[in-house]
């Protein structure tokens, strides 16, 4: 049975949001994080726990703070 948003959902809400508001495409997101588009689109789908370093580098790009990770 599914609940409200996951912290995996949330956190791909927030990348979505910061990266439409950045106005880039998920292809320069994951070109600029070193990892493939398909990877990063998974994360925004929540669909996926990406590692700590993967997630210092998207909160690089996209100019978010750390402490904006949705807990």
């Amino acid at each position: 049975m599914k609940r409200g948003n996951s912290a995996r959902q949330m956190l791909g809400n927030k990348l979505r949001k910061a990266r439409e508001k950045a106005g880039l495409t998920q292809v320069e997101v994951a070109a600029k994080s070193d990892m493939t588009d398909n990877y990063y689109a998974m994360i925004e789908r929540g669909e996926v726990n990406p590692s700590f370093e993967k997630l210092r580098k998207l909160f690089k790009v996209l100019k978010l703070n750390p402490s904006e990770l949705p807990l």
